[in-house]
C-alpha cells in the first residue's frame, strides 16, 4: 500500500531560474466576464461607479454593455490563475511588480486570453528577476491589455 504524501501533491519538480528562456510563454485559461464577476468585483473593490453595474448609464455614454473595470481586467492575468506558478514550484520567491496598459474596453460577455512571455532574464547570485511581456486579448482578436509583471525566482541550489 502506498502512503500518501502532501508534498507529492504538486505540478512536479521545480523549475529554477536557469531553466527558464527569453520568448518562453505561459498561458492563463481564458474566461468570460460575466455579470457575476462584474458583482464579485465591485464587491471586494468597492468601486461602485454607474459605469461598472448600471447598463443604461453605460448605454447613454455609448457603451454596448457594463463597462469592466481596469483593475478587474488586470487580474485576469494572475500568473495563480495559469501554469506558472506551479512550473516554478518552490523556486518563485516573489511577485516584484506590474504594470498595465488599457487598450479597448472590455464588457460583459467578453471572453479574455492571457499570456505570459518572458522577455528578459536578469541573474543575480542565489536569485534572478524574471521580467514577462503580459497581453490580454479579447475572442475578436484585439488586444484590450499589454504591460509586464517581474518575479523574483531562486537560482538552482549548489
Amino acid at each position: 500500500m502506498s502512503t500518501f504524501r502532501p508534498a507529492d501533491h504538486s505540478f512536479g519538480p521545480s523549475h529554477y531560474f536557469e531553466d527558464l528562456s527569453v520568448g518562453q510563454k505561459f498561458y492563463i485559461n481564458s474566461r468570460t466576464q460575466t455579470d457575476g464577476l462584474f458583482a464579485a468585483y465591485q464587491a471586494a473593490s468597492g468601486d461602485n461607479h454607474p459605469i461598472h453595474y448600471d447598463r443604461e448609464y453605460c448605454k447613454a455614454r455609448g457603451h454596448r454593455d457594463m463597462f469592466a473595470h481596469g483593475l478587474q481586467v488586470t487580474i485576469q492575468a494572475s500568473a495563480g490563475a495559469g501554469i506558472f506558478p506551479h512550473h516554478l514550484g518552490d523556486s518563485l520567491i516573489a511577485f516584484l511588480e506590474q504594470s498595465s496598459r488599457f487598450l479597448k474596453p472590455v464588457y460583459v460577455g467578453d471572453t479574455l486570453y492571457p499570456m505570459l512571455e518572458i522577455t528578459e532574464l536578469k541573474p543575480g547570485r542565489t536569485t534572478g528577476v524574471v521580467e514577462m511581456k503580459v497581453t490580454i486579448h479579447n475572442q475578436t482578436g484585439d488586444l484590450v491589455m499589454d504591460g509586464a509583471h517581474k518575479y523574483l525566482v531562486r537560482k538552482k541550489p549548489a
